[in-house]
């Protein structure tokens, strides 16, 4: 679980961007770098070298999520 107050501040270090935690995966999204960082044993792990790209399917699945919180 990462402490919402430290979601508040982390950002990519690629992109500087805001990042999103999904807690089933224990990851820490970045939309903007499409890269996904681990959170191991409670700690964000914020290295380039440790991150992996996101899928195909996991933008589609946002995009599809998007629209239909947008009403569209």
């Amino acid at each position: 679980m990462i402490d919402k107050k430290l979601l508040s501040i982390l950002v990519c270090p690629v992109s500087k961007a805001p990042l999103e935690y999904n807690r089933e995966r224990q990851e820490l999204i970045c939309w903007a770098s499409n890269l996904v960082y681990p959170v191991r044993d409670g700690i964000p792990v914020m290295l380039e070298s440790e991150a992996r790209q996101l899928t195909e399917e996991e933008k589609e699945a946002r995009r599809q999520r998007q629209k239909q919180t947008s009403g569209v």
